[in-house]
């Protein structure tokens, strides 16, 4: 079984556990995967809602899946579950707590974070040569020709300025579909 398809195992989410609780753990820098999938094999119920990203990695666009809250994952936990574990997993820096105390996460929160993690399928935001409107910033509703992904946040737009094709770069989340 693949790391992938085991902790998909564990995200479903069980009804029948009437006595157990989500919390919310913080795992060390980077390593929330890490500590779900140790996590997932000492037995605890762990969920890390994951969402899919269109990046741009070495050159070459691709779909990838990452962690929606990176750094934090949930786990369930029974009333009469020892917390002690927790502290020496691998991956794991702590369970987040106010007053010194874990709080519970609400039930529907999860439901609604599980519903978001479906998986459907993403497809690519914009097509080399397709029209974009620009959305913020000092080009406020310009039309422009989107050319490339510069990076994993930024896009390279072609557009006319004083009678003259030039390239800008801005940030993704400023421009949407035309």
């Amino acid at each position: 079984m693949s790391i992938h398809s085991a902790s998909t195992v564990q995200r479903t989410l069980p009804e029948s556990l009437t006595s157990s609780a989500w919390y919310l753990v913080q795992c060390k820098a980077s390593q929330d995967e890490r500590a779900e999938i140790n996590l997932v094999n000492q037995g605890y119920t762990c969920f890390r809602p994951t969402h899919r990203r269109e990046r741009d990695l070495q050159g070459r666009r691709k779909v990838v899946r990452e962690s929606l809250f990176p750094g934090y994952l949930f786990i369930q936990l029974g009333s009469g579950e020892s917390w002690a574990p927790l502290r020496s997993t691998r991956g794991v820096l702590r369970i987040v707590s106010f007053g010194g105390k874990p709080l519970p996460v609400g039930d529907d929160l999860i439901a609604q974070l599980h519903e978001h993690d479906s998986g459907a399928p993403v497809e690519a935001r914009f097509a080399c040569g397709e029209r974009v409107r620009i959305n913020e910033g000092p080009f406020v509703d310009v039309e422009a020709i989107f050319l490339a992904m510069e990076g994993e946040q930024r896009v390279l737009l072609l557009m006319t300025l004083l009678q003259r094709e030039q390239k800008i770069s801005m940030p993704l989340v400023g421009i949407s579909k035309h």
